[in-house]
């Protein structure tokens, strides 16, 4: 499906709310939870502040979904995110039942960028979401925020990489 102007309008939140977490000094993912045409609830990464690599954003909003929501709402909500799910997400989103997921960029694009930066393989397989989750409907990616995605996650390497190099005797 293609997407709409509404979709792209929650997409620039969540690459707005992945600014917000690399200006903290986490990894550069957002996500917005819609249900009826409102935000319901938001979150960016924080895996680093908080020294918790389950603090992915999609992995928070499932739990928000499974407060706030009915399960005939979260049926019927879409899930936006700056980069598609890990499984771990994908998952968590699949048991709570949100009907949609929406991202920017997929895995398979975020993966060529790290290979092409050197970075090596993640502890967990890079997983489509239809894969982990099969009843999920998921559109994306968002080809319009590719370019500024991929500048935020090149910007965390480069920290990182000179955080390295700082550290060398």
């Amino acid at each position: 499906m293609a997407l709409t102007e509404d979709d792209l309008a929650h997409l620039r939140r969540c690459v707005e709310l992945a600014r917000e977490a690399l200006d903290a000094g986490d990894e550069p993912f957002g996500s917005v939870l819609v249900h009826d045409g409102r935000r319901v609830a938001e979150d960016r990464n924080r895996e680093t502040s908080l020294a918790d690599a389950t603090r992915h954003p999609e992995f928070d909003l499932a739990r928000r979904a499974a407060e706030l929501l009915s399960a005939e709402e979260r049926s019927a909500a879409t899930l936006y995110t700056s980069g598609e799910h890990c499984p771990m997400c994908a998952a968590a989103n699949g048991w709570v039942g949100i009907g949609r997921i929406v991202y920017a960029v997929s895995t398979e694009q975020f993966v060529g960028w790290l290979r092409e930066w050197g970075v090596g393989p993640a502890p967990v397989a890079p997983l489509p979401v239809n894969v982990v989750a099969p009843g999920i409907i998921v559109d994306g990616p968002a080809p319009e925020l590719a370019d500024e995605v991929r500048e935020l996650h090149r910007r965390l390497r480069a920290v990182r990489a000179a955080v390295t190099l700082d550290t060398l005797p």
